[in-house]
């Protein structure tokens, strides 16, 4: 089992900057994809970004050029970084962890980011 925990959330103002994190614990094994989404109320939960164990990074077309994933193996954590935030970024934000081939998919608890001036 793997527990994740988010944390970092808060209010910003349009063009600002924000970084919320994600610390995970447990089984931490086997090849796995750690990502963050994003839920706005009467949404479906959306991909925001995903880091590969070799370090690969995906971005939805929407945070490109503004978001930063990242992860520190070491502290168990993943970072995301963005800046020009706008209205349409407010969300809740949840980290993911999913095992490739071995199974295993899990959730935080989430950390709620409000862009509004």
């Amino acid at each position: 089992q793997v527990q994740l925990v988010e944390s970092g959330g808060g209010l910003v103002q349009p063009g600002g900057s924000l970084s919320v994190s994600c610390s995970a614990s447990g089984r931490i094994s086997g090849i796995y994809v750690m990502g963050w989404y994003r839920q706005a109320p009467g949404k479906q939960r959306e991909l925001v970004a995903t880091i590969s164990s070799d370090g690969t990074t995906n971005y939805t077309d929407s945070v490109k050029g503004r978001f930063t994933i990242s992860r520190d193996n070491a502290k168990n954590t993943v970072y995301l970084q963005m800046s020009s935030l706008k209205p349409a970024d407010k969300a809740v934000y949840y980290c993911n962890f999913r095992r490739i081939f071995s199974g295993g998919d899990y959730w935080g608890q989430g950390t709620k980011v409000t862009v509004s001036s």
